[in-house]
């Protein structure tokens, strides 16, 4: 078998001989199968509390009892240390950009989404790694690394207990953070400071 995943095997590379009844029937090179999974997702305990908080328009995040990292969304362990999370803390709905994606196709069921949309890696204010949501209310030409936003909520009317309750990020108008303290180098210039401390 060949190491280059775009060379088919000796035995597929060589001309197809269809038998002599088949001989002015188009041989078939490939089928296309439309394939649907649907899966139940039964949240824990920390999840579900994060979960059902979205239905008052708050956000919990877990502490770690080892160095006080903040995670959002919560999983009631931090990964790091494999020690318990039993503790929940409520973040603010503002915060920053870390990173994002400029997203220029459309994605199959999110007729929703208005092409070209942003998505970004949000860290909450309080927390110490982001998690993924959607930036509106802003050109995708102007969405920066450090930009200041807050969260956009569905109307009071509408609230369930899901995540879904937020519309997306958009920007505050507050002075951006720098890039050097945004995202994963916030916890990073943390750790020095802490050291240096």
């Amino acid at each position: 078998m060949s190491a280059d995943p775009r060379i088919p095997p000796a035995s597929l590379a060589g001309e197809v001989r269809l038998p002599e009844k088949l001989a002015d029937v188009e041989p078939v090179r490939s089928v296309r199968t439309p394939i649907r999974l649907e899966y139940d997702f039964i949240p824990g305990a920390a999840s579900s509390g994060y979960l059902n908080a979205f239905a008052d328009r708050k956000i919990l995040g877990q502490r770690s009892p080892v160095d006080g990292a903040v995670f959002v969304p919560p999983r009631g362990v931090d990964p790091r240390h494999g020690a318990a999370t039993p503790d929940y803390v409520e973040l603010p709905d503002t915060g920053h950009v870390g990173g994002f994606c400029v997203t220029r196709l459309p994605i199959p069921g999110r007729d929703d989404l208005e092409i070209p949309y942003v998505s970004a890696w949000i860290h909450l204010d309080g927390a110490d790694i982001g998690f993924l949501g959607l930036v509106g209310g802003i050109d995708t030409a102007q969405v920066r690394m450090g930009m200041r936003v807050r969260a956009v909520w569905k109307p009071d009317d509408q609230l369930g207990r899901t995540a879904e309750n937020i519309l997306h990020w958009e920007p505050t108008g507050e002075p951006d953070i720098p890039v050097t303290a945004a995202g994963t180098n916030a916890w990073n210039a943390k750790q020095v400071e802490e050291e240096q401390g």
